[in-house]
């Protein structure tokens, strides 16, 4: 942080009650108001420096003690002192946080070059484009200190000056980066680092007010410079500082006595940063976007921000874990812990766009498109398992949601059947109706045979899927015994009529000039073998070798 000092003489001013006067030998002739405060001066050192006060001044007679209000000067009586105290070459420290103040303060009572050489107002000027703009945090503070003189501010070119310097120090390349910077990363300080992170920058604009801080990405993103990962990383840090209840998922977050005003300004931030979100699919995270969805309801959003942020959840939901699906639900009127119907909403986007595409026919995207949502289907039967476990969750909700998921998602219904298994032994009191519902998008061809079987067995499923999992463990079983026994008679044929012309080669150990007689001797062997099989299958040419009665019994069971 960069500070100038000026003036030698020491700080005389002191305050009798809603006085502040200087302690001299000489007596006041200058009396200054400035709203609730009256300063006792000298013009003999204010007039000659100050042009305004110089003009206030003419009409009146040098033994006259003149008073004036200045009710409406920028920065009020601090900012009014610190020009006093320079007109005493009272010594005075300026730094980013009082320099606004001062340099609008010393325009407003025109301490230029013009009235007096040396005046205040060229030294601020100088050491704010010389000093503030060169600095990375310095000129954060002040960007951020013209929030209580934005009209001066901008008049003067501050704002402007401000927002221009901390773009491009944010597009500097990582490795010219010298400047003291704020990254307070998880484990970040730990790790030994050769260069800096390409979010360096992100911690410490997120200080700003929102207005500048938009106005900052807003000039950051018209250079095209910066990718789009860069911008969405630094809207999640600020909605992180300013969200109180953003970076956590429990209902400890939000307040359910937070006023009006204070859900105004969340709403407004949500409002903001949903609109800077770059359109670029994978700019921010899609744990980023389903928070925000979950705090746009609670803080009642507009339409639009709303709407928007699912699309862009749903467009994103493969992406997502079980930990972004698990957020709290803020309705009064429903006692269960999630939101389900967020997730629904979510999933009815992100499945609208899945059919839209498929039924395009693009052969080239069809492998990733069902990727794609037999992904969304683990990770929704895998939110189910979790919301089952809460006693308050009712069946409706649950079916709902898993009845959302299309049939060609689902490769296996393990997972299903495992968080329908979880809800039933939560909640042991929904009635036989209630079960069947719930049971009514399992498949138990679809499960697999130690999941099968573990169905069979469970007391608490309806006896209606006990049997469909009995029947197909049954036909699973037979299709399996059918099986190896084919292979087995397979097996069998082929010993005893080996066709191998190869392996007949090897054993009747024929060197290389018995060649052409060794083809023709295997040729005839394999068509010898091949009528004997034909032979063997004819039940016209079988032999019996039992007695004749069984013989006959035989013939009349062909016939």
């Amino acid at each position: 942080m960069k500070f100038m000092k000026i003036g030698t003489k020491p700080d005389t001013f002191y305050t009798q009650e809603a006085s502040r006067i200087l302690i001299t030998d000489t007596p006041n002739d200058l009396v200054i108001r400035i709203n609730t405060t009256t300063y006792h001066l000298h013009r003999s050192c204010l007039v000659p420096k100050c042009g305004l006060l110089r003009r206030l001044c003419t009409d009146s007679e040098e033994s006259d003690t003149v008073t004036i209000e200045l009710n409406d000067i920028p920065g009020g009586a601090d900012a009014f002192e610190l020009c006093a105290k320079f007109c005493y070459d009272i010594t005075i420290n300026l730094s980013a946080h009082n320099l606004v103040n001062a340099l609008c303060a010393s325009k407003f009572l025109r301490m230029s070059d013009s009235v007096d050489k040396g005046n205040l107002l060229p030294k601020l000027e100088a050491f704010f484009h010389s000093c503030i703009l060169q600095g990375w945090k310095d000129s954060i503070v002040t960007l951020q200190s013209t929030t209580k003189l934005p009209e001066w501010c901008e008049n003067l070119g501050i704002v402007r000056k401000c927002i221009d310097s901390i773009v491009e120090k944010i597009l500097t390349p990582t490795s010219e980066v010298s400047w003291s910077h704020t990254y307070t990363r998880p484990g970040y300080a730990k790790r030994q680092h050769h260069s800096v992170p390409r979010d360096w920058w992100t911690e410490d604009i997120s200080d700003l007010d929102l207005d500048l801080f938009r106005c900052v990405i807003t000039a950051a993103r018209s250079t095209f410079t910066l990718p789009p990962q860069l911008i969405g990383e630094a809207l999640h840090v600020y909605t992180c500082r300013w969200l109180p209840y953003f970076i956590s998922n429990s209902h400890s977050g939000f307040s359910v006595n937070e006023n009006e005003a204070a859900l105004e300004r969340h709403r407004r931030l949500v409002n903001t940063v949903v609109n800077m979100i770059p359109a670029d699919k994978g700019s921010v995270s899609e744990g980023f976007l389903l928070r925000l969805v979950s705090i746009a309801s609670y803080v009642r959003a507009s339409l639009t921000t709303k709407t928007e942020l699912i699309r862009k959840s749903g467009l994103q939901l493969e992406e997502a874990t079980l930990e972004d699906l698990l957020l709290p639900s803020h309705s009064s009127s429903h006692l269960h812990r999630y939101d389900t119907d967020l997730v629904a909403t979510v999933l009815e986007s992100f499945l609208m766009l899945w059919r839209r595409q498929s039924s395009a026919h693009l052969s080239s995207n069809n492998t990733q498109l069902l990727h794609s949502i037999r992904k969304v289907a683990k990770l929704i039967d895998s939110y189910l398992q979790a919301v089952a476990q809460d006693v308050h969750m009712p069946v409706s909700k649950f079916v709902s949601l898993s009845e959302a998921v299309p049939d060609i998602a689902r490769q296996s219904h393990d997972r299903l059947y495992k968080a329908i298994n979880i809800f039933l032994k939560v909640h042991p009191e929904i009635s036989k109706e209630e079960k069947k519902r719930l049971c009514r998008s399992l498949d138990c061809q679809k499960l697999s045979a130690q999941v099968r079987a573990h169905a069979v067995k469970n007391e608490r499923m309806p006896l209606r899927t006990v049997v469909q999992a009995l029947f197909f463990d049954q036909e699973s079983s037979s299709k399996g015994e059918s099986s190896r026994s084919e292979n087995q008679e397979l097996f069998t044929r082929g010993k005893e009529t080996p066709t191998d012309k190869h392996s007949m080669m090897l054993k009747l150990h024929l060197g290389p000039a018995s060649t052409g007689k060794a083809k023709n001797v295997l040729e005839e062997g394999c068509k010898r073998g091949e009528e004997k099989i034909r032979s063997s299958t004819d039940p016209k040419k079988i032999v019996w070798k039992g007695t004749g009665s069984e013989h006959k019994h035989h013939v009349s069971r062909d016939r």
